[in-house]
């Protein structure tokens, strides 16, 4: 029985190495001392400058990059918490969850604003709006909408140039579109109406922010809802379709989180980079070539638009409501 259970213990890791990955990348020496392993739900584009700033203090460690869903990182740690040592994700109340369950290590002395973290083990490193992103063409010689209202206002008086050609996150699936759905119906008084007239005008759902782009900058929809700001803003420069805007009425805005693994077989690697993470994304100066935007270092703890690390997090999530919740967002979406 115990090469048995050895024998398991090889080969957990190996299974959850071979899933399907949005992306995979190694990046550092051909012969490391150590390869660290991180699962993240954050682009590779976008992190990469963090890797390499990383690897330039750490010539002898490699790392082993995995790109997947928000969702897909929840199950993935839930299955096989030691296939990874660092997990980064943009779905606070999973990654909040997965620390008080106990996944996460307690990292001590690190100089971060309690606002920003939970335990000393889950850290908030980027402060990172929800957008309503546009293609301009649709809205030559008129008004661009500032408020949630106003692109209901705006839809409702066009519904043939909007019908099919609308888009957001298929929160059934997507951890981040969760999230971002039920701060909105929490704290937004229309957000279920600006559903029900999405979903009446034929709803496109997307995984990620990223598809939803894409297809804006296509034209294949003209309006994409509760996009990530840092990806829309990525492409801005480059596209000048893209019209950002961050809801007047209520912005909604989430921090991008990470912990290291307690199950890691690199506890003082995976700690090493937990440490840079943290002290390179609150640095304000000298980020010219960081997509990511950094945490924002003056918060207003009153302020409603900016999801807290706290226990709050966890409301959805039971069981019982995150159906009722979904049943409703069903009801409304896919007419």
């Amino acid at each position: 029985m115990r090469y048995l259970f050895v024998l398991t213990i090889l080969i957990l890791p190996r299974l959850a190495l071979s899933q399907d990955w949005e992306d995979e990348q190694l990046f550092g020496p051909e012969n490391p001392g150590q390869t660290l392993r991180i699962i993240s739900s954050t682009d590779t584009s976008f992190f990469e400058p963090i890797i390499s700033g990383f690897l330039q203090a750490n010539p002898r460690i490699a790392i082993n990059y995995f790109v997947t869903s928000t969702a897909q990182i929840d199950a993935t740690i839930r299955r096989d918490p030691a296939a990874f040592d660092v997990v980064i994700s943009s779905a606070m109340d999973l990654q909040f969850k997965l620390v008080n369950d106990g996944y996460a290590m307690k990292l001590d002395d690190i100089n971060h604003p309690d606002w920003a973290q939970w335990r000393r083990s889950l850290f908030g490193f980027t402060t990172e709006p929800a957008a309503i992103v546009l293609n301009r063409q649709a809205f030559s010689n008129h008004t661009i909408p500032q408020t949630r209202q106003e692109l209901i206002q705006a839809m409702r008086a066009r519904p043939e140039i909007f019908r099919n050609r609308l888009g957001t996150y298929d929160v059934r699936e997507s951890g981040l579109g969760y999230l971002f759905a039920t701060q909105d119906a929490r704290t937004s008084e229309t957000f279920w109406r600006l559903m029900e007239v999405m979903g009446s005008l034929g709803l496109n759902l997307y995984c990620c922010s990223g598809d939803m782009i894409d297809d804006l900058i296509a034209g294949k929809i003209l309006v994409a809802y509760n996009v990530l700001g840092s990806y829309a803003a990525a492409r801005k420069d480059d596209d000048k379709i893209l019209e950002i805007i961050l809801p007047a009425d209520f912005p909604t805005t989430m921090m991008r989180s990470g912990f290291a693994s307690s199950h890691t077989m690199l506890p003082e690697t995976a700690e090493a980079f937990m440490r840079y993470l943290v002290n390179v994304q609150v640095e304000t100066n000298n980020r010219s070539g960081f997509p990511l935007p950094p945490l924002n270092p003056v918060k207003d703890i009153e302020s409603r638009s900016t999801i807290s690390l706290s226990p709050a997090l966890m409301t959805y999530l039971d069981a019982l409501k995150k159906k009722n919740f979904l049943q409703e967002w069903e009801n409304a979406v896919l007419q």
